[in-house]
């Protein structure tokens, strides 16, 4: 018979392991969002926030880290051709006579040539380009650059917190983030309510048809939204709700297939004793639902709230469909808008502005998690 307690760490170390797993992607992204841009996709990947400085001129320069010479070389000041003018690294192999190897585009045809250079540094291999940082990414003079001896670059590390700010400068975060929350708090309020209701009456009343009907609700959770967004598309077109944010959050005071078998799951194990006392003592069914029936489903009532908020606030597909007005894009919507509007993606600030989005669920979770996980545990128990 195996040893349960070598088993049970077995068990654990293998949790522990995909545990690790999985959260390398939200380490990736919160060192990403503290990251500056010329970082964030550097091969092999660069986890901890660095800056770098060198000596220039007595002065200690924070600069960009470029390519490592694979050779020595030159830097050099063409003089003559169509690239006069240029300064630019010159490998040994491609150097003669005081002449530089350049490839040159004239008009639709390229072709190498030997082009007289005046030489302004010796490099030697192995050695790093370093560029001076100017103070905006696209900043319109060139910045300075040569190369140094690795030795010569001091590292230091250094978190960019200004990604943050920057998310607020480059789109409308605020905006984004107010819709996103009318949806969610709308959403989850509908759909607790209106679920409850429909699993309170599978739960304790009976009715003809009560079992079919159930299990039709449940089938109903097989269809794909990819089904059903034409017809609600039409539906929402028609009551002149498209460019809204009503055809995200209205849906959910219509109850949710899910939440109703759970809620319904929850009820059961509630004493009936309880519901035929009040039922004798006159009370209503209405009254057995909000009197005694709710307050004593809090768990289950929370667990419902955060499944719907989690889902409307990560939804991306809905408010692709239905929005179309910048003005009430979603935090999900404008995420991706941002990042395809910007040409050239600015990785650190969509980092940071993800690593927004995702931290509001956590701590969400992190507070109500005691909460979760008892109104998980005690539905399906039976009587």
């Amino acid at each position: 018979m195996p040893d349960k307690k070598g088993t049970k760490l077995l068990i654990h170390l293998a949790l522990i392991a995909c545990s690790v797993v999985f959260v390398i992607p939200f380490v990736w992204v919160m060192a990403t969002s503290l990251k500056p841009v010329e970082q964030t996709m550097t091969v092999p990947p660069t986890w901890i926030p660095k800056t770098y400085y060198v000596k220039f001129e007595g002065k200690q320069v924070e600069v960009k880290k470029g390519i490592t010479t694979q050779e020595s070389g030159y830097i050099a000041v063409v003089t003559e051709g169509p690239k006069k003018g240029e300064r630019l690294f010159v490998p040994e192999s491609q150097f003669r006579e005081g002449k530089a190897l350049l490839q040159v585009q004239v008009a639709d045809r390229t072709f190498e040539d030997y082009y007289p250079v005046n030489i302004e540094k010796v490099i030697g291999a192995g050695w790093v380009q370093v560029v001076e940082k100017t103070a905006g990414q696209y900043a319109k003079t060139e910045p300075y650059w040569t190369f140094v001896p690795p030795q010569e670059v001091t590292e230091k590390v250094k978190f960019w917190w200004d990604n943050y700010t920057a998310v607020f400068k480059k789109m409308p975060f605020l905006t984004y983030t107010k819709n996103t929350l009318i949806v969610c708090i709308l959403g989850s309020l509908g759909v607790t309510f209106s679920s409850a209701l429909v699993a309170y009456g599978f739960a304790r009343i009976r009715w003809p048809g009560r079992d079919f009907i159930f299990t039709l609700t449940l089938s109903s959770m097989m269809i794909p939204f990819a089904v059903t967004m034409v017809p609600l598309y039409g539906v929402f077109k028609a009551f002149g709700w498209i460019g809204t944010l009503k055809p995200l959050w209205a849906p959910a005071f219509f109850g949710a297939a899910f939440n109703i078998f759970l809620l319904k799951q929850f009820f059961m194990t509630i004493p009936k004793d309880l519901t035929d006392a009040a039922r004798v003592d006159g009370c209503s069914e209405l009254g057995i639902f909000f009197r005694i029936m709710l307050p004593l489903s809090k768990p289950a009532l929370t667990v419902v709230g955060l499944f719907h908020f989690m889902y409307a606030w990560n939804d991306f597909m809905g408010p692709l469909i239905f929005l179309t007005d910048k003005e009430t894009y979603t935090l999900s919507l404008g995420l991706q808008v941002f990042q395809s509007q910007q040409g050239g993606t600015e990785w650190h600030l969509l980092m940071a502005a993800s690593a927004m989005i995702i931290l509001p669920i956590l701590i969400m979770f992190f507070f109500a998690q005691k909460t979760f996980i008892q109104g998980v545990a005690l539905t399906g128990l039976k009587e």
